[in-house]
């Protein structure tokens, strides 16, 4: 193949994201209420995830383009498994080898691919799994420090916290909710939240 006819063929982020988000709401369109969020930030910002669905869990999506390198990749693997229920890397032609060697056997894997016509089209490598070794404590940190708090003053556990660190606060939730029903907690305030992003 020519060098022209190699550029031509390369899929850009912008394309897989545009897919990514038709495909997420196709898989999704039976889940009443559920939430697509873009650019999801992770432990407090350290990183942030491409496209996050959250229904009943969280799934996150990670976008790897031709021209993108993939040196971050190990870095977001750590933190988007601490974090996420579920997660699948949408990867270009370019990187599939390289990438599926540097992702868990949980998460997920969708090619995107330039077809003779010209359109880009997404298409499932690897199903998802359940994340095995999901940090409880991680999971706290997609709570606003209030939401946090009304969580601990409803199980009658916000006694002495109310004026401490949020670090104290994700802690002691961590603790003291089983970690379905901390789940279940984040995801009803993510959903629930009328500007998710103004904290």
């Amino acid at each position: 193949m020519t060098q022209s006819r190699l550029s031509q063929s390369l899929v850009g982020e912008d394309e897989l994201r545009e897919e990514l988000l038709g495909f997420v709401e196709k898989e999704h369109w039976s889940n009443i209420g559920h939430l697509v969020i873009q650019e999801l930030g992770l432990r407090h910002g350290l990183s942030r995830v491409d496209v996050a669905v959250v229904s009943d869990v969280i799934h996150g999506y990670e976008i790897k383009s031709d021209y993108d390198k993939l040196d971050r990749l190990a870095d977001q693997v750590k933190i988007y498994s601490q974090v996420l229920d579920r997660a699948t890397l949408v990867v270009g032609g370019k990187h599939i080898e390289a990438a599926t060697k540097l992702i868990p056997g949980w998460w997920g894997l969708i090619l995107g691919f330039r077809t003779f016509r010209g359109e880009v089209e997404l298409v499932s490598i690897r199903a998802h799994k359940q994340n095995p070794s999901q940090d409880t404590r991680a999971l706290t940190e997609l709570l606003w420090r209030d939401e946090a708090l009304k969580s601990l003053e409803i199980c009658s556990a916000a006694d002495s916290l109310r004026s401490s660190p949020r670090s104290h606060i994700y802690e002691k939730l961590a603790n003291v909710l089983p970690q379905d029903h901390l789940r279940s907690v984040v995801v009803t305030a993510l959903i629930s939240r009328e500007d998710w992003r103004s904290a």
